[in-house]
This record gives C-alpha cells, structure tokens and sequence, in this order.
C-alpha cells in the first residue's frame, strides 16, 4: 500500500466502524428485548468487527511510525496491547455466555419474545454486514490494502454467523423451538473465543519480539548486493508490513569507510524494498572475518 492511499483507507475504516457500532447495537438491542442468548452472543462476536477498524485505524496512523525520546523505536506496540485487552474480553464474554446457556438448561429455557418485527431489524443488520464486507474487499483490492483485505474476512464470517443465528429465530418463531435458542448460543460463543484467540496468536508473537522474518530470507537479499561479502548474526523482530527491525553483522569488500557505508546504504535500500518499512542496524567487520553462523543459535 502506498503511503498516499492511507487517507482512503482510514476514511473507509472511519465509515465501517460507524455501521459496525449500528450492527453491535441493534443486535445487542435485540438480544436483551427478546431474552435470545444467541443474538447477545452475536452482539459480543460483531464487538470484533469494531475492535479490528479501531486496530486498524491505529495501525493505519502509524503505518510510517516516527519514534521520539521516549518511544525510540515507536509506538506500534500500543497497538499490541490494546488487541491484548480485547482478547481478555472476549474470553470472559465467552465463558459469561456458556454460563448462561447452562443456566438456562438447568432452569428451563425462558420463552423468546421473538416477531416480524425483530427478524426484519435482524434482516437490515446482515444487509449492512454484507455491505461491509464487500466494500471492504473492493477499496482493499483496488488500493492493496492487507488491513482491508483481512477485516473484509472477518466481516465476512460475521455475515455467516448472523445467518445462522436468523435461521434459529426463525426456527423459534414458526416452531416454537425455545430450546434451538440456546443451543445456538453454543456454538456462537465459541465463534466469539475462537476471535479472541486469534487476536492473542497474532499479537502475542509482536510482544515478545518473536522472528519476524527468516534469518536465510534476509541473508539471500542481502548477499545479492554487489560488494557484500558475507553478513551474520542476523535477527529480526516487529511486524512485516508495520514495523520491522532488522541487526545483522555485514563483511564488505571496501578499502575506506566510504565505501562501507555505501555498500551499507544500498543492503539498507534493499531490506526496504523488499520488506519495509524496515530500520537496520549494521555492524561492520574486518574482510578477513569469518563466520558461517546466519543466525542465532545455529552452527
């Protein structure tokens, strides 16, 4: 994505997050007014939708990230953390929604004041989430945003679980199954763990600086520059496509240090192009220097 396409991309993550917010709303809305445990369970999973545009506007301001004294290597990881408290959220709410399914079971399913009315608003939500999701996919394609692209996904996942949840209603509705109620807040609640989970898994790694991208992939790049000789010890950590930061130690074919420092350049050059933004940090040794060690922990 080019820098000049964010404006576009954070003015379709600002719209998004208002209709999201409609459809949190009017399902939660709906799920208390009619007593249905599988419509406030489905209110908790759309909260996802709206926490990705909130991630996904933050990530979008610090796309080209400029660090200061106190953040000298930016502030991406605040994104992180907040993803991190959205994940313990959604964990809690799942297990507060398989309680009261239980409760429920125990005690007798509840009558569903469910009616014309109640499906048609329901109807009007899955409209805007397929909205959403093909609008997403469309601006992410055209602009080649992966932040798009990747909520466009999950919106499109919500779509299937607000389908299977107007499906149950309807079930209770016309039949009279109270019971299909709560068991369809089973498998939603599991939906809304499985969405906590992988906002930990994709997070998590971010913060305890795991590999960011194979030490071989980075050597490869780097030895295609002319007057490399050998480079080493390489570690990286971030997030490719946010943020990656990229040590390695470089042996140049140079006999001044003006020379070293171009050749360092163009590795620093290349490392971007094909991987930015990155910020590398180089550390020159002597031509005789030998060492067949990529990286860490390896021979």
């Amino acid at each position: 994505m080019t820098p000049d396409a964010r404006a576009q991309v954070r003015r379709v993550l600002v719209l998004t997050l208002g209709l999201n917010l409609v459809v949190m709303s009017i399902k939660a809305w709906l799920g208390i007014a009619t007593g249905s445990l599988s419509l406030v369970a489905d209110a908790l999973h759309s909260v996802t939708d709206g926490a990705n545009n909130v991630l996904g506007l933050v990530a979008n301001r610090l796309a080209l990230p400029e660090p200061d004294r106190d953040h000298p290597y930016g502030h991406q990881k605040f994104e992180a953390v907040g993803a991190l408290g959205i994940a313990a959220f959604l964990g809690i709410a799942c297990f507060e929604i398989l309680k009261s399914a239980v409760e429920r079971i125990l005690a007798g399913a509840s009558p569903i004041q469910i009616g014309p009315t109640e499906l048609w608003l329901l109807l009007l939500v899955l409209g805007i989430n397929i909205f959403v999701a093909f609008y997403e996919r469309r601006v992410g394609t055209e602009v080649g945003s992966a932040i798009l692209l990747a909520d466009a996904k999950h919106t499109m996942g919500d779509v299937w679980v607000t389908i299977s949840v107007l499906a149950g209603l309807i079930g209770v509705w016309v039949l009279r199954l109270t019971w299909l109620d709560v068991a369809l807040a089973f498998p939603v609640a599991l939906l809304v763990f499985r969405s906590g989970w992988e906002v930990l898994r994709d997070n998590l790694p971010w913060l305890v600086d795991r590999m960011a991208i194979a030490p071989e992939a980075i050597h490869a790049a780097v030895m295609q520059v002319p007057g490399v000789l050998n480079c080493h010890n390489i570690a990286s950590r971030g997030l490719l496509g946010r943020q990656v930061f990229i040590e390695m130690h470089l042996i140049v074919d140079a006999t001044d240090v003006a020379i070293a420092h171009r050749i360092t350049e163009a590795v620093e050059k290349r490392l971007n192009e094909l991987y930015g933004p990155t910020r590398a940090s180089i550390h020159i040794e002597p031509k005789s220097y030998k060492s067949d060690q990529i990286s860490y922990g390896e021979g």
